[in-house]
């Protein structure tokens, strides 16, 4: 091989490399702690990134990434895990959460919501969610077994409550089987919550979706508001005897925006704030409040992506029919 020949290689092989990095980094999912996790567990060795405990989420998170909320600093008891799919013939992401070990539960979890996302499958595939080591996580391939009376039910089961529903991805198998990982579930009372006024409220998420376009959706469960301290009750899982706290509220933030030239010009948010317990005859559009308020009781930022000349009007806006209206 000729000299030059031999030049020409090695700078088409040292591309390769490259660009192949690249790919891996925006495509990956993404762990805390990855550097302790069980290698007998099942875990994507290309999915899983180690970063050191004083380290935020600042280089883990796409900015375009509409539905992220900002970063915050990652501890020892956070993982934030982005997963991904085949959908359409491609890798794509699917949702992002940042889990809490501690809690057993996710502090939030963000995803984007298209119409190709939702049809009428079913798969469920209760597991543990491989991206956490199974140590951080309960085990959710049966219910709970725990309940307790409420205001309308004498006997009131804990499901096992998903953040992202199942719904929002049934037209992508693939993506529909992650929304039954351990850490996108939480103990949630099933009759007048679970069963009602929160599958009420996902379901006219779901009406939301823009024509030709993305819902942009964060939902989060809530043990102490921020900056308080509050009383949080706790259950046993029989599956496997670990206590976990039960959420004392659930929320949901949503974004629509419009677009020129590839530029956001407009944009409308909504948020969802619910006290956690039996809301028979309760309808979720009581609870409509501002992004502003979900981030005042959380300590988020949410949807910073925003451009800053539209911020301010669009996430103190508090009317779900406005936002409708978007």
């Amino acid at each position: 091989m000729s000299k030059g020949l031999k030049i020409i290689f090695t700078l088409l092989l040292v591309l390769f490399v490259v660009l192949a990095v690249c790919y891996v980094f925006h495509s990956c999912g993404v762990a805390r702690k990855s550097s302790e996790v069980n290698h007998q567990e099942t875990v994507e060795a290309d999915s899983v990134w180690e970063t050191q405990p004083d380290s935020t989420a600042a280089e883990l998170a796409d900015p375009i990434w509409m539905e992220l909320p900002a970063p915050v600093a990652m501890d020892e008891t956070l993982y934030m895990v982005t997963h991904t799919a085949q959908m359409q013939g491609s890798l794509q992401r699917n949702y992002t959460i940042l889990y809490d070990e501690d809690l057993y539960a996710a502090l939030w979890v963000a995803y984007p919501l298209c119409a190709s996302h939702t049809s009428s499958g079913r798969e469920e595939s209760w597991g543990y969610d491989p991206h956490v080591p199974n140590s951080s996580q309960t085990n959710v391939n049966k219910g709970y077994g725990a309940s307790e009376p409420t205001t309308n039910y004498p006997k009131n089961f804990y499901a096992r409550g998903h953040q992202i529903p199942n719904a929002d991805r049934s037209g992508v198998p693939e993506m529909m089987a992650q929304t039954y990982y351990s850490t996108n579930m939480t103990p949630q009372i099933q009759n007048g919550f679970n069963g009602g006024v929160w599958a009420k409220l996902e379901e006219a998420v779901r009406m939301e979706i823009p024509q030709g376009d993305t819902l942009y959706v964060v939902t989060g469960a809530v043990f102490e508001k921020h900056g308080t301290d509050e009383r949080v009750k706790e259950i046993v899982n029989k599956n496997d005897s670990k206590t976990l706290p039960v959420p004392n509220y659930y929320w949901k933030a949503l974004l629509k925006v419009k677009r020129e030239q590839g530029e956001v010009t407009e944009a409308s948010t909504i948020g969802f704030w619910l006290p956690h317990g039996d809301l028979k005859g309760h309808s979720y559009s009581d609870y409509s409040v501002s992004v502003d308020q979900i981030e005042t009781w959380t300590g988020f930022n949410l949807f910073p992506s925003i451009p800053d000349a539209l911020e301010p009007s669009a996430e103190s806006q508090t009317s779900w029919y406005a936002f409708r209206a978007f």
